[in-house]
């Protein structure tokens, strides 16, 4: 008898453990993935958070706060000094260069730069349940309808003077590369000065844009006479992205799958046009006025986020494209004690750090520890593979985010992972760096004009940025067996196609980084058999 309650006994616990054990499946399975938005400011130095650099002048109290509440990456950098390719980088995990774009940006009406075929970061998360929105600036190119055949030119902005169809669906946006949602305009300094919403535009531009020097700083002047929406008016493009973001976030905040958000704001980028709320309120630039309006609009995204009740359950993260532009106010930032670039060398465009060299923040409740700091190594185009480990149960395969490294254990302080070792950065011109440790190997022009330059090889130089955050002290003279460790490294890199382990991949064109390129748009090379 004894024998059969003790059976009865260990059966009936048994059956407990694997009922608990069901239901702890079965809750598993239901938890809602976390929404992640990322918000991406346009030409935000590295200096610009105050928080970071408190003797700075530029009042940032939103920023702040999320500082206060998250993760600060020290050593954090975008794909490239500058817009296009930076957010190539972003959207695939894989470095610019790599495509047939060799400099620069894509200029206005010039086509798609992400190839159809190519996974992006949106589409990926479409793939694991999210819905997908992009606010903001694109500036990765679209096919407008018109008669110019040849869309790849030499000569910047030639197209301006082409005659497009703005009536007729605009093909190859963002919505045919994995957002299910679009609303923002190109470029704010591009025609055609309107809004954009899914795959068409918003307002038909039918009048012409007057060039007038009043209506803020860096005004789009080599396009007066391009087509404008009736009433355009710049300093209404940022507070009406904000509020698309915000409203975004508030109707999925109800729905049961969950989000990716990219805001990718047009500021402090050109034209500098700070809405009346802000005009005038640091009282020191319109430069520094558009920054704390960059400052507002993201608080009201995360503010929008905790009103919501979702802020347990979603990732932000807070970046730029590249360092802070040097045409649109430095002096005057300088004079007033405000430093862009921190103790940096450089500004947006250059190989030094000042023009890739960015702030990174991530506020992820439960998982973060807030208002901490890590010195890690990460990139921009690392977004991708973090995204993909917090949410995916497989590897990415190979011919995909080449260039990304996951860096959620060190948002989780859960083991090493995968980190990322080194980074290859790109100027406006072409130039290539590449760091590893402490190491920065730089090829600069070897004449400050990018057209004598062409052909030319490159010039290598050498710095130990622990001892020397300034890039002022050369050691390529003294140290040419470190020199030609990182060219090596440099070499491997590049021709591998993919910066991870495994087999080879491509590079869509010949990719030269101690000779300057010849032109800003190289060919593709077919595959073989093609």
């Amino acid at each position: 008898m004894r024998f059969s309650v003790s059976i009865y006994c260990s059966l009936l616990l048994l059956i407990l453990l694997s009922a608990c054990q069901s239901k702890e499946q079965e809750q598993a399975s239901t938890v809602k993935p976390p929404n992640i938005v990322l918000i991406l400011a346009d030409d935000f130095g590295v200096g610009d958070i105050q928080a970071h650099y408190p003797d700075n002048k530029i009042a940032t109290p939103y920023l702040d706060s999320l500082v206060r509440s998250g993760i600060s990456f020290t050593d954090a950098h975008s794909g490239s000094a500058v817009c296009t390719p930076t957010r190539y980088g972003l959207m695939t995990g894989r470095y610019a260069w790599r495509t047939a774009l060799q400099e620069w940006v894509i200029a206005c009406y010039e086509p798609p730069l992400i190839s159809e075929d190519r996974l992006t970061l949106p589409s990926y998360l479409q793939d694991k349940g999210y819905q997908t929105a992009c606010v903001g600036k694109w500036h990765l190119g679209w096919n407008w309808v018109g008669e110019e055949t040849e869309r790849r030119l030499e000569q910047r902005n030639v197209l301006k003077t082409a005659e497009w169809d703005f009536t007729a669906p605009i093909a190859e946006g963002p919505t045919t590369r994995g957002f299910d949602y679009y609303f923002g305009t190109h470029v704010p300094n591009f025609p055609p000065f309107t809004f954009i919403e899914n795959d068409h535009v918003l307002e038909q531009p039918t009048e012409k844009y007057v060039y007038s020097p009043d209506q803020g700083v860096v005004m789009p002047r080599g396009f007066e006479g391009a087509p404008i929406a009736p009433g355009w008016r710049f300093d209404q493009i940022l507070p009406k992205l904000t509020e698309k973001a915000v409203s975004y976030i508030q109707e999925k905040a109800k729905a049961e799958d969950p989000f990716f958000l990219y805001f990718s704001m047009t500021s402090p980028h050109e034209p500098v046009s700070p809405s009346p709320d802000f005009a005038g309120k640091s009282g020191i630039a319109p430069i520094a006025d558009f920054v704390m309006e960059t400052d507002w609009s993201a608080g009201q995204v995360v503010k929008a986020i905790d009103e919501a009740g979702i802020a347990d359950n979603t990732i932000i993260i807070f970046t730029a494209d590249n360092g802070h532009s040097h045409y649109t106010g430095w002096d005057k930032l300088i004079e007033a004690g405000h430093q862009p670039s921190g103790p940096y060398r450089g500004h947006k465009g250059n190989i030094w750090e000042g023009g890739h060299r960015v702030p990174f923040v991530v506020r992820w409740p439960g998982k973060v520890t807030p208002n901490s700091k890590d010195d890690q190594l990460v990139c921009l185009n690392d977004v991708f593979a973090t995204c993909a480990e917090i949410v995916g149960q497989e590897d990415l395969p190979e011919s995909a985010a080449e260039d990304s490294f996951s860096f959620l254990s060190v948002l989780t302080g859960e083991g090493n992972g995968k980190l990322r070792k080194n980074l290859v950065s790109h100027s406006v011109s072409g130039e290539f760096a590449y760091r590893a440790g402490p190491w920065k190997l730089v090829y600069k022009l070897p004449t400050p004009k990018l057209a004598e330059a062409r052909e030319q090889a490159a010039i290598p130089e050498l710095y130990q940025l622990q001892q020397d955050i300034a890039e002022a002290k050369d050691l390529s003279a003294s140290m040419p067996e470190k020199l030609e460790e990182l060219r090596q490294a440099l070499h491997t890199v590049v021709n591998r196609g993919t910066s991870r382990a495994g087999n080879d991949q491509s590079n869509d064109v010949h990719v030269q980084f101690d000779t300057v390129q010849t032109k800003r748009w190289y060919p593709v090379i077919q595959p073989k058999g093609e």
